[in-house]
């Protein structure tokens, strides 16, 4: 791998990451504790999407950070600290703000008014606690992240490139990941949002994505070559959970599990999914304002939707064609041709 060229499979992991986000919060609908979370919830739930979702739901978050830590070690290839902040500001924390002032409020009204309670203005992080992590991270690792730039043959980067030439650096990777678990206890693995279990194990995973990238072919080479082998891992790993745990295993079980999904999508990615594509072009662009946005029709489709004396599994349907159709509309039709509203959703003008 040079020193210039796209990683395309990262990008298609970054798309993936956020439709499955997406598919996974849309799944609350249909659960019975989805009200307590603040969703809009269907009388009838479908208890069978939770096995699914529980699979996911241990990495699909720490592999977004992952892919973000990923994304700044090759941002910094051609930039300055200070043009990195300057563009991880424009990025990130623009949309950010902009996102829990105007658009998250939107959702919580149709909330409100399912549920006939007063209609009140609110300003909460909801989905976008996630865009606050990223930038928080990228502030206070950018000095460690510069050192190993100017740095490239210097200790450090030889240790890295030393332990990763062997599938001990993923050893190592979910070393930390299960260390992290036992000394923050959290009273659930898979809450991250707003929990300083939350906060460690992304700023762990950012950190620790940067490094696999820092490595140069090494740590791509490991994951290609035992990919296989960790997706069988990963899958006996789940079996074990659900069979002998009901889904609730130990969390460093649950780490452990966590880790082995992500090196096997890295694994894949990286044999399947590294080349250009005109679709991916178009859904590199467009995941990052529909992850914004989707939270409001999710709400809306749910609102229209669940009140309606049809099949669950039909109202599933149509809450996801019109969570992803009026997403997707809002970005074609606006958002991308209006230009003052780009920057507040982290496009260039």
């Amino acid at each position: 791998m040079t020193s210039t060229e796209r990683r395309y499979d990262i990008d298609w992991l970054r798309v993936i990451a956020i439709g499955l986000l997406i598919f996974y919060h849309i799944g609350f609908v249909f659960l019975p504790w989805g009200v307590f979370i603040g969703f809009i919830q269907n009388e009838e739930p479908i208890q069978s999407l939770w096995n699914p979702m529980s699979m996911l739901n241990i990495w699909r978050i720490p592999l977004l950070f992952f892919v973000s830590g990923m994304g700044v070690r090759f941002a910094i290839r051609k930039r300055s600290w200070k043009q990195l902040i300057l563009e991880r500001t424009r990025r990130i924390l623009i949309p950010f703000l902009f996102g829990i002032f105007a658009i998250v409020p939107l959702h919580l009204f149709v909330w409100q008014k399912y549920y006939n309670q007063d209609l009140s203005y609110s300003i909460q992080l909801s989905h976008l606690w996630f865009l606050a992590n990223i930038f928080i991270y990228v502030i206070l690792l950018s000095p460690l992240f510069f050192y190993i730039k100017r740095n490239t043959h210097g200790k450090i980067s030889r240790w890295i490139v030393k332990l990763f030439r062997t599938p001990l650096g993923l050893l190592f990777i979910m070393a930390v990941f299960v260390i992290e678990a036992l000394l923050v206890k959290p009273e659930v693995y898979e809450t991250y949002s707003m929990t300083w279990h939350g906060f460690l194990l992304g700023l762990l995973a950012f950190l620790l994505g940067f490094i696999c990238v820092q490595t140069g072919d090494i740590f791509w080479k490991t994951v290609k070559k035992w990919k296989w082998v960790i997706l069988v891992l990963a899958v006996v790993f789940f079996v074990f959970r659900y069979l002998a745990f009901q889904l609730q295993a130990p969390n460093y079980l649950k780490a452990i599990e966590s880790n082995l999904w992500i090196f096997s999508l890295f694994g894949f990615g990286y044999r399947y999914l590294n080349h250009p594509s005109k679709t991916l072009s178009y859904l590199s662009q467009s995941a990052y304002p529909i992850y914004i946005l989707h939270m409001i029709f999710l709400y809306v489709g749910s609102f229209l939707v669940v009140p309606i004396g049809i099949p669950t599994s039909f109202k599933l349907i149509m809450v996801v064609l019109i969570t992803f159709a009026g997403s997707f509309a809002m970005y074609e039709l606006i958002i991308s041709r209006v230009r003052f509203l780009r920057p507040l959703f982290g496009l260039k003008n």
